[in-house]
């Protein structure tokens, strides 16, 4: 800071000077120390430059009001919300999220550095603090079929941009615990800079391993009990509360019944749609539940603003302190979280204002290619009665391999796979290199009937995934998404009931939130009412069946994949 400033800034902390902005007689929480006490906030360009009793050239009665530092959200996918980054950006932001430190691995993946450029340029000019964390597994695994690989040397020219905070989740854990060359390049290429996790029911000597090597947080922890091995191996553990992947009240419930330490955790939502942001909030509802779940509203606030900051290094954010940016978060009520208004760097952000969607290059919108893809290609002959089934559960992105009898026909002399009100088929068709891959599976627990859903969203390869009860239908699903280069699609009986096209990299729409918001709500009810559990997002579910991370058992363009052997089945009824 220029010694003139601070004399000036100095002036004004002291009173001697008016601040330009002055927010008055405000319940004003300290993150430092969790508490809330009565007064004033003084602010000059876009910094606070103290707390106590100030006058100012303008000043905002907050009587009866909370003034909090801005949410921090510690882990997210833009691309997984459907809409352009900075639809998104202004929406979570008028719900108190001032930061979003992003990982960009779906758009890597599907194109590249060209994908992060993307990431990187729509998110420059936002209403919000945007960090970006740089992909460090494009592929996923060794078992993947994606757009484009990124490499160490590729990560070199992103190293000095100031918003490039570190390395994304390290979904490979097999590679960094087996001293992979290849990831323990990108470890070291960021080893003066905080790098993710992705970690989830590693045993006890391969969780110690993966912290070993220098990764320092994760978000995939479901229960409390997982989560409390991570804190102990020394990880920050990011709570997720996204669309598909709840897992707030398991390990929030915890904390609260053992009155356990939390500053070891944070708050993030990975994957959440739009639709679910404007229902019920963003980061401001993780804050919510865990109150209503038994946590003090300071120990939420915390979570959500200074540990974060802190696990980041983001020491300009995350409190309200002399020094600190001016993101700040005016709330009417402890109870609800319900927010009034939102400011930063000392700015309102405006409610509901409209967003420009800037353009994208033309190579982003055609990205999805198949190889003479034909409705024979989902044929599933059975080998015999028993076969691995991917058993989806509500409410959770995680499966389980259930090797057991399915329904079989005859046709044409011959054993096939015939689904019914339990067992319906998968399949997943690579879509970037016309390899002509096609992985075909069995669930259970989805329960869609007389129809197919689609999609091209499908982490984090992001190759065409159709669930259907018939072969039929599923192809003409596929063909849909071929048509609008990616997208969600819903198909009844012969005929398309409804496609969400998503054109930009088949991730992302560029037709504005409105539109997205009320046809995927119409798409969701219709899934639902096609027998999709209530307790499944059908199209977020949909997209994580293919992740290769995640355990037990998905299906993959190369068939079948057993997460926990590291296993490529051909065929669902290989042993």
């Amino acid at each position: 800071m220029e010694l003139e400033k601070y004399r000036i800034y100095s002036e004004m902390a002291r009173g001697i000077r008016k601040a330009p902005l002055v927010f008055k007689n405000a319940n004003v929480f300290y993150a430092h120390t969790g508490e809330f006490r009565k007064g004033d906030v003084a602010v000059a360009d876009g910094m606070i430059i103290g707390t106590g009793n100030y006058q100012g050239e303008k000043e905002v009665d907050l009587t009866g009001k909370y003034l909090c530092p801005g949410f921090i959200d510690s882990h997210l996918h833009l691309e997984s919300t459907l809409v352009t980054p900075g639809e998104l950006i202004r929406q979570a932001a008028q719900c108190g999220t001032t930061t979003f430190i992003v990982d960009p691995h779906e758009s890597a993946n599907v194109s590249g550095t060209a994908g992060i450029d993307y990431i990187l340029e729509q998110t420059e000019d936002v209403p919000a603090n945007v960090y970006v964390m740089m992909p460090s597994c494009v592929p996923a695994t060794h078992v993947d079929d994606n757009g484009c690989i990124l490499t160490a040397g590729k990560m070199k020219t992103y190293l000095e941009n100031p918003r490039i905070l570190g390395l994304g989740e390290v979904m490979d854990a097999v590679s960094v615990i087996n001293g992979s060359v290849a990831m323990h390049e990108k470890l070291s290429l960021f080893q003066n800079k905080i790098r993710d996790g992705h970690a989830p029911f590693l045993s006890s000597g391969d969780l110690a391993a993966y912290a070993l090597a220098g990764i320092a947080t994760d978000h995939e922890c479901v229960d409390y009990e997982y989560a409390m091995e991570e804190c102990r191996n020394g990880m920050q553990v990011l709570i997720r509360e996204g669309s598909a992947a709840r897992n707030l009240d398991a390990i929030v419930s915890g904390i609260v019944k053992n009155n356990t330490d939390t500053s070891g955790f944070c708050f993030c939502t990975d994957d959440k749609h739009i639709e679910d942001i404007r229902r019920e909030g963003h980061i401001n509802y993780n804050i919510r539940r865990s109150v209503e779940l038994g946590l003090s509203p300071e120990k939420a606030i915390q979570i959500a603003t200074i540990q974060a900051a802190r696990c980041y290094g983001l020491t300009q954010l995350g409190a309200i302190a002399p020094g600190c940016q001016a993101d700040l978060v005016v709330l009417k009520s402890l109870e609800t979280m319900e927010v009034q208004d939102v400011y930063h760097k000392g700015k309102i952000v405006l409610k509901d204002e409209k967003t420009e969607i800037r353009p994208c290059a033309p190579e982003l919108k055609n990205t999805v290619h198949l190889k003479n893809f034909e409705e024979k290609d989902l044929y599933l002959s059975c080998k015999n009665q028993k076969a691995h089934v991917l058993q989806m559960m509500e409410g959770q992105i995680v499966t389980k391999d259930v090797y057991e009898e399915v329904p079989f026909c005859e046709e044409k002399g011959e054993k096939v796979f015939a689904s019914d009100e339990v067992f319906q088929k998968i399949a997943v068709i690579e879509r970037h290199k016309c390899t002509g891959k096609v992985g075909v599976g069995i669930v259970k627990g989805f329960g869609i009937q007389g129809g197919a859903i689609a999609s091209s969203v499908s982490h984090d390869s992001h190759n065409l995934i159709v669930i259907g009860d018939n072969d039929q239908d599923m192809y003409l699903a596929v063909q849909e998404l071929v048509r609008t280069q990616g997208g969600y699609t819903l198909v009844e009986k012969g005929r398309v009931f409804d496609t969400l096209p998503l054109p930009v990299m088949g991730l992302m729409s560029d037709a504005g939130y409105e539109k997205v918001n009320d046809l995927l709500e119409s798409m969701i009810s219709k899934a639902h009412s096609m027998g999709i559990k209530k307790g499944f997002d059908p199209f977020i579910t949909l997209s994580f069946m293919a992740l290769p991370v995640i355990p037990d058992i998905r299906v993959t363009p190369r068939g079948v994949y057993l997460v926990n052997e590291d296993r490529i089945l051909t065929s669902p009824f290989d042993e």
